[in-house]
């Protein structure tokens, strides 16, 4: 349950639909990952992203819509829903989409694994959305599909996660590819990410949780990675691989993993990040605890230590300030959403 001071995610639903809707429209400023292959090889965002060319960047404008489809699926009171839909009309088209699949095909390291565990988020929330969402469902199809052959080429060969609290994180994307796969049309990636996740992970003890948060963190590699494991192991082995990884967890060490992360200057781009790593936090802590026994000690720490969190984070939500309005607000629902 949310703490009782947490706003609801109805409650913000408003202000982040007004907020994605800016956002997600906004080309300036951009940082690009493009890899310039020649002197003729540069073009504005929305050329080679005619559907995901605002919000700074390609992932969090990903992400942006996502948060529209679930706003209008779940929490429509309030919002301008005429608005949104039109967006999203204008953007989720089939000639759009086949553009970004064959982008993401010609460039197959390009937002590996975060952006491409968004788009199959993005795919799923359509598909959930039922009859409201199943033109862009249907118009998503070849970037899903072309996002599966890369998550299936990424898995094959990476003999190695990575554990940076940043967009490279293995386990933070395997968590929502194996969240989103089935809806999104790909559940043969289940199967893929599952062995993945136990080959990377299974073995994982004593985790230096203590050294946590690194400067520009936004998730956290501990919290991230029991995320993802109470996805992969059955219910009556995850308690136990949990004992393991954090042993300390049961007396509330190391106390900095649970305590909100001190964020300096909430107007840097890189600190900045900490806020984000307090809602994701927020949002494994709740997860993590809903997987163990209802009578499990660890259970209320983790619970009140999401709490926490959540109540640092949510006043920086809507910031007036895009270097952490263009992404935040995602995040924030995915721990409202947890809770």
């Amino acid at each position: 349950m949310a703490h009782s001071t947490d706003p609801s995610v109805a409650d913000l639903a408003p202000r982040l639909a007004a907020l994605a809707l800016e956002n997600v429209t906004r080309e300036f400023p951009n940082a690009p990952q493009h890899l310039v292959r020649g002197a003729d090889d540069t073009a504005l965002p929305r050329v080679h992203h005619p559907a995901f060319y605002g919000s700074y960047d390609w992932h969090s404008a990903v992400h942006m819509h996502w948060l529209l489809v679930r706003l209008l699926r779940r929490d429509r009171a309030g919002i301008d829903e005429a608005a949104v839909r039109g967006l999203l009309d204008r953007h989720l088209t089939a000639g759009n989409l086949e553009a970004e699949a064959r982008y993401l095909l010609a460039n197959p390291t390009f937002e590996r694994p975060y952006g491409w565990a968004w788009l199959l988020a993005l795919a799923a929330e359509c598909a959930a959305a039922g009859d409201v969402g199943a033109r862009w469902a249907d118009a998503l199809r070849p970037a899903v599909a072309a996002v599966a052959e890369l998550v299936e080429r990424w898995l094959a060969k990476a003999t190695y996660p990575v554990r940076h609290g940043v967009h490279s994180n293995s386990a933070f994307a395997l968590g929502l590819i194996l969240d989103a796969a089935g809806p999104a049309g790909c559940a043969d990636l289940a199967d893929a990410g599952t062995e993945a996740a136990r080959r990377w992970f299974g073995t994982d003890r004593d985790y230096p949780a203590a050294w946590e948060p690194s400067g520009h963190d936004f998730v956290s590699p501990a919290l991230t990675e029991a995320d993802l494991m109470r996805r992969v192991l059955p219910g009556e082995e995850f308690p136990s691989w949990l004992a393991g990884f954090l042993p300390g967890l049961a007396h509330g060490e190391p106390q900095v993993l649970l305590e909100p992360p001190v964020v300096s200057d909430a107007h840097d781009p890189h600190i900045g990040h900490l806020i984000g790593l307090a809602f994701s936090r927020a949002a494994a802590l709740s997860s993590i605890a809903a997987a163990l026994p209802a009578d499990d000690a660890r259970v209320p720490l983790l619970t009140a230590a999401a709490a926490a969190q959540r109540r640092a984070a949510l006043p920086q939500v809507v910031a007036g300030d895009f270097v952490s309005d263009h992404w935040l607000a995602t995040f924030a629902v995915l721990a409202l959403d947890a809770a």
